[in-house]
């Protein structure tokens, strides 16, 4: 076979949750242009159409469930299996936060841990689940995290715990899905999205968040999806268990040594 080939995914059906915007669309469009049919969930119809168009645009169909995932990832799952007879891959990109206070972990209502464990942590775990009783043989499972579950993260810690567990979550898995199915874990660093920008929009903000960046620049959705198009395709056969840090250099350790040299 040739090399290249082992990049494409051609005659897959790929399930990308949180796929309505930022990483999620890009995480969507790069799996069709690698050959995947996609089926799309996010919250937002008017979003979901917008992803459904770029997937056409690309070559491949494109099925829309929209819904609250949590709790409905079993629904999902079944309308996949119901429209394509298959599932190859399976995305929980869905996460974030609804609560946009940021507040020390020991002032944090209980109501509010519970609530993000479930958007980011639960609801991978409910896709796991699904997904992997419907995979054959080779199937892929991703979960997106976040640099934010491999450190201390002071002010959003119940994000932070969150993917954290999800972290964990994608190694356990792993090791029990072996060798049938494979599972892996990227983590975004400072991505460009419309979601950014309405939290750090401000003038000199992308500035100053780059310059903590080794690289130099922020990240883009299409540069999460490079690194989850490769982890689906067969190029990537003999990963498992593994977290990809997708932040251009910046680690918990790389800040912290560029707020030292601007102390200087």
């Amino acid at each position: 076979m040739n090399f290249m080939n082992q990049f494409r995914l051609e005659g897959k059906v790929a399930v990308v949750t949180g796929s309505g915007q930022g990483i999620g669309r890009g995480i969507a469009w790069g799996l069709a242009d690698a050959g995947c049919d996609v089926v799309l969930n996010a919250r937002r119809e008017k979003d979901l159409e917008e992803t459904a168009r770029g997937v056409e645009e690309r070559g491949q169909t494109a099925l829309i469930f929209a819904a609250d995932i949590r709790d409905r990832s079993e629904e999902l799952a079944d309308l996949t299996i119901d429209k394509f007879e298959k599932i190859d891959v399976w995305v929980n990109n869905v996460g974030g936060s609804d609560e946009k206070n940021t507040r020390a972990l020991t002032d944090t209502p209980d109501e509010i841990f519970r609530s993000q464990l479930e958007l980011n942590l639960t609801t991978a775990f409910q896709g796991s689940k699904a997904a992997a009783k419907r995979m054959q043989n080779g199937g892929c499972i991703i979960n997106i995290t976040s640099g934010a579950g491999m450190r201390g993260s002071p002010f959003t810690g119940p994000y932070a715990a969150a993917k954290a567990g999800m972290l964990n979550m994608t190694e356990t898995l792993a090791i029990e899905l072996a060798p049938e199915i494979r599972v892996n874990a990227v983590s975004p660093g400072p991505v460009v999205t419309e979601a950014f920008d309405k939290v750090l929009g401000a003038a000199g903000a992308e500035e100053a968040i780059a310059a903590t960046i080794p690289l130099g620049f922020l990240g883009t959705p299409d540069d999460i999806a490079h690194t989850v198009v490769f982890l689906s395709s067969s190029a990537a056969r003999w990963i498992t268990g593994r977290n990809i840090l997708v932040a251009g250099g910046r680690t918990h350790r790389s800040y912290q040594y560029q707020r030292r040299l601007e102390e200087e």
